[in-house]
């Protein structure tokens, strides 16, 4: 049956399909003789298309992949950056009591002397 056969005519005006009926059926960006940026249709094997996704999928997985990675070790650097801040805390709250007790030592001296 020649029911359902669509030809496709590509000429300087643009493209129109053509059903075995006779029935014409021309894209928007055709019927005003403009040239479309995006073909209308695609040329290659029927599993182009399946390869095209195929790379997506690829890519995606990919780009996935090392966004997750990234992630981590942005994770990893910040809890390394939060036990440096916390060891310096630390550090400093020592400090601050050794200079506490030695005021209080001064001060004691310095009563003691008048």
């Amino acid at each position: 049956s020649m029911d359902n056969v669509i030809n496709l005519n590509i000429g300087t005006g643009g493209a129109q399909f053509t059903s075995s009926n006779g029935t014409i059926f021309m894209p928007a960006s055709s019927a005003g003789g403009g040239s479309s940026s995006s073909p209308l249709v695609s040329v290659g094997s029927p599993a182009a298309p399946m390869n095209q996704a195929e790379e997506q999928a690829r890519k995606r997985e990919i780009r996935l992949m090392k966004n997750r990675e990234a992630a981590r070790e942005c994770r990893n650097k910040k809890k390394e950056y939060i036990k440096c801040l916390e060891n310096r805390v630390a550090v400093l709250e020592n400090q601050n009591k050794a200079l506490i007790e030695e005021l209080k030592s001064l001060k004691e001296l310095y009563k003691s002397q008048n």
